[in-house]
Protein backbone atom coordinates (compact mmCIF):
# COMPACT_ATOMS: atom_id res chain seq x y z
CA UNK A 1 0.00 0.00 0.00
CA UNK A 2 2.88 2.38 0.84
CA UNK A 3 4.44 1.93 -2.60
CA UNK A 4 1.07 2.55 -4.29
CA UNK A 5 0.63 5.85 -2.43
CA UNK A 6 4.22 6.87 -3.13
CA UNK A 7 3.77 6.13 -6.85
CA UNK A 8 0.52 8.13 -6.86
CA UNK A 9 2.26 11.00 -5.06
CA UNK A 10 5.23 11.05 -7.47
CA UNK A 11 2.84 10.83 -10.45
CA UNK A 12 0.85 13.79 -9.11
CA UNK A 13 4.04 15.84 -8.63
CA UNK A 14 5.22 15.02 -12.17
CA UNK A 15 1.83 16.01 -13.64
CA UNK A 16 1.74 19.18 -11.54
CA UNK A 17 5.24 20.35 -12.46
CA UNK A 18 4.95 19.16 -16.05
CA UNK A 19 1.77 21.13 -16.60
CA UNK A 20 3.25 24.26 -15.02
CA UNK A 21 6.43 24.09 -17.10
CA UNK A 22 4.56 23.30 -20.31
CA UNK A 23 2.09 26.10 -19.61
CA UNK A 24 4.91 28.62 -19.30
CA UNK A 25 6.34 27.44 -22.61
CA UNK A 26 2.93 27.73 -24.32
CA UNK A 27 2.34 31.23 -22.96
CA UNK A 28 5.79 32.56 -23.87
CA UNK A 29 5.43 31.11 -27.38
CA UNK A 30 1.95 32.57 -27.83
CA UNK A 31 3.01 35.99 -26.53
CA UNK A 32 5.90 36.10 -28.99
CA UNK A 33 3.45 35.82 -31.90
CA UNK A 34 1.70 39.02 -30.73
CA UNK A 35 -1.38 37.46 -32.35
CA UNK A 36 -4.50 37.94 -30.17
CA UNK A 37 -6.16 34.83 -31.66
CA UNK A 38 -3.21 32.60 -30.69
CA UNK A 39 -2.87 34.29 -27.28
CA UNK A 40 -6.60 33.79 -26.61
CA UNK A 41 -6.45 30.16 -27.70
CA UNK A 42 -3.39 29.56 -25.50
CA UNK A 43 -4.93 31.27 -22.46
CA UNK A 44 -8.07 29.13 -22.84
CA UNK A 45 -5.87 26.03 -23.13
CA UNK A 46 -3.93 26.97 -19.99
CA UNK A 47 -7.17 27.30 -18.05
CA UNK A 48 -8.39 23.90 -19.31
CA UNK A 49 -5.05 22.29 -18.52
CA UNK A 50 -5.16 23.71 -14.99
CA UNK A 51 -8.69 22.35 -14.53
CA UNK A 52 -7.84 18.91 -15.93
CA UNK A 53 -4.27 18.44 -14.65
CA UNK A 54 -2.93 21.02 -12.18
CA UNK A 55 -5.84 21.15 -9.74
CA UNK A 56 -6.35 17.36 -9.57
CA UNK A 57 -2.59 16.89 -9.11
CA UNK A 58 -2.54 19.41 -6.25
CA UNK A 59 -5.43 17.58 -4.59
CA UNK A 60 -3.62 14.24 -4.91
CA UNK A 61 -0.48 15.76 -3.43
CA UNK A 62 -2.43 17.22 -0.51
CA UNK A 63 -4.24 13.97 0.24
CA UNK A 64 -0.97 12.34 1.22
CA UNK A 65 1.57 13.29 3.84
CA UNK A 66 0.96 17.02 3.52
CA UNK A 67 -2.65 16.58 4.61
CA UNK A 68 -1.51 14.42 7.52
CA UNK A 69 0.90 17.17 8.54
CA UNK A 70 -1.76 19.85 8.29
CA UNK A 71 -4.20 17.80 10.38
CA UNK A 72 -1.58 17.10 13.04
CA UNK A 73 -0.49 20.75 13.20
CA UNK A 74 -4.16 21.75 13.50
CA UNK A 75 -4.63 19.32 16.39
CA UNK A 76 -1.57 20.81 18.05
CA UNK A 77 -2.71 24.40 17.54
CA UNK A 78 -6.24 23.78 18.72
CA UNK A 79 -5.01 21.84 21.77
CA UNK A 80 -2.60 24.59 22.62
CA UNK A 81 -4.94 27.55 22.11
CA UNK A 82 -8.14 25.99 23.46
CA UNK A 83 -6.68 24.09 26.42
CA UNK A 84 -3.02 24.81 27.24
CA UNK A 85 -3.23 28.61 27.14
CA UNK A 86 -6.32 28.86 29.38
CA UNK A 87 -4.82 26.35 31.82
CA UNK A 88 -1.58 28.34 31.94
CA UNK A 89 -3.51 31.53 32.64
CA UNK A 90 -5.38 29.79 35.45
CA UNK A 91 -2.11 28.40 36.83
CA UNK A 92 -0.71 31.93 36.80
CA UNK A 93 -3.75 33.23 38.69
CA UNK A 94 -3.50 30.45 41.28
CA UNK A 95 0.22 31.13 41.71
CA UNK A 96 -0.44 34.90 42.00
CA UNK A 97 -3.05 34.23 44.67
CA UNK A 98 -0.48 32.04 46.43
CA UNK A 99 2.06 34.84 46.33
CA UNK A 100 -0.49 37.32 47.69
CA UNK A 101 -1.76 35.03 50.46
CA UNK A 102 1.52 33.27 51.18
CA UNK A 103 -0.07 29.84 50.56
CA UNK A 104 -0.51 28.10 47.23
CA UNK A 105 -3.72 26.12 46.65
CA UNK A 106 -1.87 22.90 45.87
CA UNK A 107 -5.03 20.93 45.18
CA UNK A 108 -6.18 23.30 42.42
CA UNK A 109 -2.65 23.81 41.14
CA UNK A 110 -2.10 20.04 41.02
CA UNK A 111 -5.32 19.50 39.05
CA UNK A 112 -4.32 22.24 36.62
CA UNK A 113 -0.85 20.71 36.26
CA UNK A 114 -2.29 17.27 35.45
CA UNK A 115 -4.55 18.82 32.82
CA UNK A 116 -1.66 20.91 31.47
CA UNK A 117 0.46 17.74 31.19
CA UNK A 118 -2.20 15.95 29.13
CA UNK A 119 -2.98 18.83 26.78
CA UNK A 120 0.65 19.91 26.57
CA UNK A 121 1.62 16.39 25.55
CA UNK A 122 -1.01 16.42 22.79
CA UNK A 123 0.19 19.85 21.65
CA UNK A 124 3.78 18.53 21.55
CA UNK A 125 3.31 15.03 20.14
CA UNK A 126 1.05 16.09 17.24
CA UNK A 127 3.67 18.33 15.54
CA UNK A 128 6.37 15.76 16.24
CA UNK A 129 4.25 13.21 14.36
CA UNK A 130 3.73 15.80 11.62
CA UNK A 131 7.49 16.20 11.36
CA UNK A 132 7.90 12.44 11.02
CA UNK A 133 5.14 12.33 8.38
CA UNK A 134 6.70 15.14 6.39
CA UNK A 135 10.17 13.62 6.47
CA UNK A 136 9.20 10.00 5.88
CA UNK A 137 6.28 10.79 3.55
CA UNK A 138 4.42 7.59 4.44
Amino acid sequence: MYIAFKILHVFAVVVFLGNLITGILWKVSADQTRNPVIIHHTAAGLIRADRWFTIPAVLLILIGWILAGIILFTISGVSYMARVVPIQRRMLAVARAGVDSGTLDWKEYGALTRSWNVWGTIALVAPLLALVAMISKP
